[in-house]
């Protein structure tokens, strides 16, 4: 029985992520595919994972890519490692995705060219986690695709 509702559930996830094709972005898609949701602290870890790859020259899924977040345990922040990975295709199977407990309420992001050993970090601002604490609905992420960068993150 339950190899059958295995089964069940793996039919269905194209009907569901489907549905989801009018929101605009693909990229919500993705974020939805590895998250399970589009809110907004993944979708803002979508956009910062795009950003990082296009600084460091690096395309969708490059083995030369790894993303290391930090973080404390905060289903929220933590979340951001999801769009992260759906925007970099790093993941734990290829060892360049990790998740680093950070103390306090310290939240980052590093992505790294292992090529060429060039990194930028990435912080939430100040107004975004303002603005979408205790938030994740799916209406907020899909306004963050749109969004100016700066309102979101920030590059160093």
């Amino acid at each position: 029985m339950a190899t059958r509702r295995r089964l069940l559930g793996l039919a269905l996830a194209p009907v569901f992520l489907s549905a989801h094709d009018d929101e605009g972005d693909p990229g919500l898609n993705r974020v939805l595919a590895i998250s399970g949701s589009s809110g907004p602290f993944a979708v803002a870890g979508y956009r910062m994972g795009q950003a990082a790859m296009k600084q460091l020259g690096l395309g969708r899924a490059s083995a030369d890519c790894e993303v290391i977040h930090h973080c404390p345990a905060d289903l929220a922040l933590s979340s951001v490692v999801d769009g992260l990975q759906a925007a970099t295709g790093a993941s734990l199977g290829k060892r360049n995705l990790s998740l680093v407990d950070a103390p306090g309420n310290e939240s980052y992001s590093i992505v790294r060219n292992r090529k060429t050993n060039r990194q930028v970090r990435l912080t939430l601002t100040a107004g975004f986690l303002k603005a979408h604490r205790g938030l994740e609905s799916a209406a907020a992420g899909a306004r963050l695709i749109a969004a100016p960068e700066s309102d979101i993150f920030r590059v160093r």
